[in-house]
């Protein structure tokens, strides 16, 4: 049996409320009306300047028609273009919580920071996957899996919009490094886009309603995705439903008709190609119609109709620019993101019957830390990590000092040294790739904290895996905390000092060697020809490294605690209430000593299929806080379309019968549970 997995037209009617806005398939007679009517009303100029970019971050107004100006802005983990703004962790942190609720909070705090400036689109979330280590931008995004990605971006989504401010979901699609952006193919079979690079999209289109897709600046099979119609009408309009406003990239149109006639509705941050003059001639010519741009300006007004940008003022001076509440949620985001990696002879958290004095070291202990880029903020304050270890040493009586040189002497006023190192906004950024090796600076820095002799925990920013075959070993503890934003500082320290048990989860495979990443052959662009090819298919991340039988520095999913958890008591049966869904059930219990919490992972395989597949794919998380002896009934409904692959020939998800076996456990790698069924 093969079971037709189909798109369904997607909601476009606004309603705006605590929860959500959404937009639904048959827009209303009222909005139809009004936009139609203002259409109607436009001059051909009106209409031809309408779909191209203003002052950079708007589109522009048409005062005599009463059609505001509507203002954008960057980016993804907070508001740039403002001046100072609360600075949320970054966005592969956000993913490293695998907590939906914190990503509802998170869309939330960023769309009332949105209001506060008046801004009515914020230019985010980013979901690009996380193929190999050095993309500039993995920081803003969520990973390596498509359905992590796809829950984290949809709940960060309806907490942007439940707000009153559209969010964009970008950069669509195949836009997997920074090397080059604007010339290079990404070459990716169909099978392998349905299944791992165009999830998160489609969900955030179908399930979150999102109000408006950017198109990237990379070509996708030798077509510049801002003019590809296969991926912006076939796939993004009409499989899809998509409604709202397709917007590109700032500078990333690269032909007039392309992409005028191919589905673009609006070319940012001015109009380069899709000008009033240059949109005449082709009119002129017949190689563009007029009812095509008709079209593109309806669906740009249907969109912020719809979303009262017409009817009211954005800006809602009653929120406070410096807002406790968002600077709250960051801090929360900061607790969970953190992961930690190493904790040898449970040197963590820290305790002042052991230690009495601590040296920090590294010059990203006492600066705000981020990566580069549009994803950069300038935040009202922050708490550096030393602060943070200041103050709460300063409560155990525990003396603290910080050097930011190479001098093994310096670590000698010390019973432990904290070290903090990794990259920053210079050198992991938007426009580049970064190095898979630490900068020398970082690694001169943590070979003389090893010198003295003294234990080393060190506390790492980067926005995904390093070389650290060299150090790692060395170390006694291993925080992993990305770019934490503005709150980070106070996360850190009260993971180390055990005020905070430790939950974060990486979302993405850490390899030994970049040789080992199922990318390595099929990155860079190793003859010349602008093109790459994605050979290893949908074997991206954890998929392949289980396909090779690689050993792994630390595998996708994986994240210690200071206390320890069991799973118990799996079953698997068939829904009663419907033969098109499965229910897994497990116990979870805290069986150590300390409150935490815990992710409970649900993996499936599909063994004997004739379509090759990978040997697991996450399909469920949750996420637990328990105390000491406390059990939780996790349950876990998967549906066909979980069960499903993209069948290319007929290019549909089909579900097939057959054995399924369902995983439960703490990563990809620790599988405590499994069951198998048979499905008809």
């Amino acid at each position: 049996m093969k079971l037709k997995v189909s798109g369904m037209l997607l909601i476009t009617i606004l309603t705006l409320n605590c929860q959500s806005v959404k937009l639904q398939s048959v827009v209303s007679q009222d909005v139809e009306k009004r936009a139609q009517g203002l259409l109607s009303q436009m001059t051909l100029d009106e209409k031809l300047s309408y779909i191209g970019g203003d002052n950079d971050f708007y589109i522009r107004e048409i005062k005599r028609l009463g059609i505001p100006a509507i203002k954008m802005s960057d980016g993804p983990q907070g508001l740039r273009n403002d001046g100072k703004s609360n600075a949320m962790p970054c966005g592969i942190m956000l993913a490293s919580t695998w907590n939906k609720d914190l990503a509802m909070a998170y869309g939330k705090a960023l769309g009332e920071d949105a209001k506060a400036r008046g801004v009515h689109i914020l230019l985010g979330p980013g979901v690009n996957i996380y193929r190999a280590p050095m993309c500039g931008r993995n920081f803003e995004y969520f990973g390596e899996d498509p359905y992590l990605t796809s829950r984290t971006a949809v709940a960060y989504i309806r907490g942007v919009q439940s707000e009153g401010v559209m969010a964009t979901v970008k950069h669509f699609a195949g836009n997997n490094q920074e090397w080059d952006r604007n010339k290079v193919s990404s070459d990716i079979d169909e099978r392998t886009m349905q299944e791992i690079y165009l999830p998160a999209f489609a969900a955030a289109v179908k399930e979150a309603n999102v109000g408006a897709v950017m198109s990237s600046y990379n070509l996708l099979n030798r077509v510049y995705t801002s003019q590809n119609r296969w991926l912006l009408t076939d796939i993004l309009r009409k499989q899809w439903g998509f409604q709202g406003i397709l917007m590109s990239d700032w500078i990333a149109t690269y032909n007039t008709v392309e992409a005028t006639n191919n589905g673009l509705d609006l070319e940012m941050p001015s109009a380069r190609f899709m000008s009033v003059d240059s949109l005449k001639r082709h009119i002129a010519t017949g190689e563009i119609q007029e009812k095509t741009i008709n079209e593109k300006v309806l669906r740009i007004l249907r969109t912020i109709i719809n979303f009262g940008f017409v009817d009211k003022m954005q800006l809602d001076e009653t929120i406070q620019l410096d807002n406790p509440k968002g600077a709250a949620t960051a801090l929360n985001v900061a607790r969970e993101g953190v992961v930690l990696l190493k904790n040898d002879h449970q040197i963590l958290p820290i305790t002042n019957t052991k230690i009495k004095k601590i040296v920090v070291c590294g010059s990203n202990a006492s600066q705000f830390v981020s990566g580069g880029g549009s994803g950069r903020l300038n935040p009202f304050h922050f708490v550096s990590t030393l602060d943070g270890i200041r103050k709460i040493a300063a409560e155990f009586g525990i003396q603290v000092s910080y050097v930011n040189e190479y001098s093994t002497l310096k670590f000698i006023e010390a019973d432990l040294i904290i070290a903090c190192f990794g990259f920053n906004s210079s050198t992991e950024k938007e426009g580049s790739d970064r190095t898979f090796e630490l900068p020398t600076s970082e690694t001169d820095l943590i070979n003389a904290a090893f010198l003295s002799g003294k234990p080393v925990i060190g506390v790492v920013n980067a926005g995904g895996s390093v070389e650290m075959q060299e150090w790692f070993p060395k170390l006694s503890g291993l925080l992993w905390a990305w770019y934490p934003g503005q709150e980070g500082g106070t996360a850190i320290a009260e993971v180390l000092f055990g005020k905070v048990n430790p939950s974060g989860k990486l979302p993405v495979t850490f390899e030994k060697s970049w040789n080992d990443n199922p990318a390595f052959n099929s990155y860079y662009d190793t003859n010349k020809s602008k093109r790459v090819s994605y050979s290893e298919g949908i074997f991206v991340g954890y998929r392949g490294y289980d396909k090779q039988k690689t050993v792994v520095q630390f595998p996708f999913g994986y994240g210690l605690s200071y206390t320890k958890f069991k799973l118990t008591d799996m079953t698997v049966e068939k829904s009663k209430k419907s033969n098109e869904k499965v229910i897994i059930t497990c116990k979870i219990q805290n069986i150590g000593t300390l409150e935490g919490a815990e992710v409970v992972q649900l993996y499936i395989s599909k063994p004997g299929f004739d379509v090759v597949q990978p040997e697991k794919e996450l399909k469920g998380f949750e996420k637990f806080h328990l105390n000491p002896g406390d059990i939780r009934v996790v349950t876990f409904e998967v549906s066909k379309q979980d069960l499903s692959f993209y069948d290319a020939k007929s290019q549909m998800f089909v579900a097939e019968k057959g054995k399924f076996i369902f995983m439960l456990g703490a990563s990809s790698r620790d599988i405590v549970l499994q069951k198998q069924l048979v499905l008809e």
